[in-house]
């Protein structure tokens, strides 16, 4: 495949992780803090990210576990999860993030933990779509010009 055509899929990539709701302008805005001093940025930024993710749905999980639900606890853990997502545009994660904290809000389990499922769900699909995104973008190499999408 030649290298324009690679460009060209690239940038489809991209573009449907935004038209699929998956991604928001928070994304853009970590791309545009990327340069030729810092060529991974963004891909570094989500690599820590789900690494710090990792440990707050382990620590969700566990506290729904619990025979008794925190709710106060849940909503702290769920609050700090969310301003994860939102630090790198993740779209869909963050909005079941709200549900989820609204139901913690009507102290409502069943909603907390059916909620969560749809949030690991969406982390999921994302990592894996991020993770091939990613992958791609190290086989076709540097774009020589960046540019904001319309």
């Amino acid at each position: 495949m030649e290298r324009t055509q690679m460009h060209r899929q690239l940038a489809n990539m991209r573009k449907s992780l935004f038209d699929q709701g998956y991604l928001d302008e928070q994304f853009i805005q970590l791309e545009e803090l990327q340069d030729d001093a810092n060529p991974n940025f963004v891909e570094e930024v989500v690599t820590l990210f789900y690494r710090d993710s990792a440990r707050l749905i382990q620590s969700i999980d566990q506290a729904l576990d619990k025979s008794t639900l925190d709710f106060t606890k849940l909503d702290g853990y769920m609050h700090q999860f969310k301003g994860s997502c939102s630090s790198i545009g993740a779209k869909k994660v963050k909005s079941e993030c709200t549900q989820f904290k609204e139901y913690c809000k009507a102290g409502n389990g069943e909603g907390c933990k059916k909620t969560f499922q749809q949030v690991k769900k969406e982390y999921a699909t994302l990592k894996k779509k991020l993770e091939a995104y990613f992958q791609f973008a190290r086989q076709v190499g540097p774009v020589e010009t960046a540019c904001r999408p319309k």
